[in-house]
């Protein structure tokens, strides 16, 4: 992130915690900088929610949530409330994460199918073309074994307290993301000591 970068995300903290109440912890977990709009006096600094695709225009020091989008609301009270979350329940939201990839790096499902999944990514070492998205990849393994009543993915679905397919095959990527980054981070390291 560029210096320019990280004092417009200071003025961002500041402004969305003075105008809206929210957690400064919050805006640099969720929020990614997009770019600049318009022109002179009318210039504003333009930031995205990763998750909802919620906007925040910065202009000066003062914020602006783009309530909508096209035909498509954003800031729900739901998610202002989750913006205005305290550094106990962030800690906790951490936490819960943190536990639930334990689980999902442990479970029986993850492990017994976790080079097939990894081979969906082209930067894993076992990348295997021509086969779907990592996201469609276990969204079909997922349905494959709901249709079959594999009693791993049914211990899994129950921890997670979800049987959406969408979100279990989300919640089994998890590991993958972090591994594949990891895998990365190791090669780059490895690349500048030879």
């Amino acid at each position: 992130m560029t210096a320019k970068t990280n004092e417009l995300f200071d003025t961002l903290r500041a402004a969305c915690a003075r105008q809206f109440g929210f957690n400064p912890r919050r805006i640099t977990a969720a929020m990614r900088y997009v770019g600049k709009e318009g022109h002179g006096k009318d210039l504003v600094h333009v930031f995205r929610d990763a998750v909802t695709h919620s906007q925040i225009a910065l202009k000066g020091t003062l914020a602006t949530l783009r309530e909508k989008q096209g035909d498509k609301p954003h800031w729900t009270e739901a998610e202002k409330a989750h913006y205005k979350s305290s550094n106990a329940e962030i800690d906790a939201e951490i936490a819960a994460k943190q536990a639930e990839l334990d689980f999902t790096r442990n479970c029986a499902l993850y492990r017994d199918h976790r080079e097939q999944l990894l081979s969906h990514y082209t930067d894993w070492p076992g990348f295997q073309a021509d086969g779907p998205h990592p996201g469609e990849a276990a969204r079909t393994l997922i349905a494959t074994l709901a249709a079959t009543h594999d009693p791993r993915l049914a211990e899994f679905a129950e921890h997670m307290h979800t049987n959406d397919p969408e979100q279990l095959a989300h919640l089994l990527l998890a590991p993958c993301h972090l591994e594949v980054e990891a895998g990365k981070a190791a090669a780059g390291t490895e690349n500048r000591n030879p």
